[in-house]
């Protein structure tokens, strides 16, 4: 089977003072993720599984109304930081020099929610699950970066503290899965879909 990891598009920047921050899609991200379903629509996807955050949720819909499918949610593929009160896109905590940005650079662990193997126990679970449920089917989950990153490094046998790429917005990360266990890695970071 195949599995098509997709990256969120572009959200807007949130901070709140109490609770999830949760942010919907920016003005651009919407187009990617109308890109994104354009490019797809005529793949054969029997189902797209979706974290809970507002910007996988989004990104998802364009393409579920296209193939007519509903979206599954999927509680154990939201990101590590589900519950922060901020959402800042990598891009401007780069821009700015943020300290914030140091910290990812550094690998330092801050989610208060799980340890960092209980997030890797979480994902790579939910993943295999999505796996064993769809053995001859392409399936699509609409998830985020440090998700990605750690499946994909997972699978490929990388030892990484936060990841070992950078997961475009909206990009496609397709990977193959046999009835026997074998996961390859087919593409990376596929992103022609946002070219204009």
């Amino acid at each position: 089977m195949e599995l098509l990891l997709i990256r969120h598009a572009l959200p807007v920047r949130r901070e709140v003072i109490e609770g999830p921050a949760d942010p919907g899609l920016s003005a651009e991200g919407y187009q990617q993720a109308e890109r994104l379903a354009q490019y797809l629509a005529s793949e054969s996807i029997a189902a797209i599984y979706v974290s809970p955050l507002k910007r996988a949720v989004q990104t998802a819909a364009p393409l579920a109304r296209r193939l007519g499918v509903t979206p599954v949610v999927v509680d154990d593929v939201a990101e590590f930081d589900r519950t922060s009160n901020e959402y800042i896109p990598m891009e401007e905590l780069q821009a700015t020099n943020d300290p914030r940005w140091q910290k990812l650079i550094d690998g330092v662990w801050d989610s208060i929610d799980e340890t960092q193997e209980q997030f890797r126990d979480r994902v790579v679970g939910a993943f295999e699950k999505i796996v064993e449920q769809n053995s001859s089917a392409s399936v699509a989950v609409v998830c985020h970066g440090g998700v990605i990153n750690l499946y994909l490094a997972h699978i490929l046998g990388v030892q990484t503290q936060r990841g070992f790429f950078y997961p475009n917005y909206t990009s496609i990360h397709r990977v193959s899965a046999s009835r026997s266990g074998v996961r390859s890695l087919m593409t990376l970071n596929e992103t022609a879909h946002l070219r204009d």
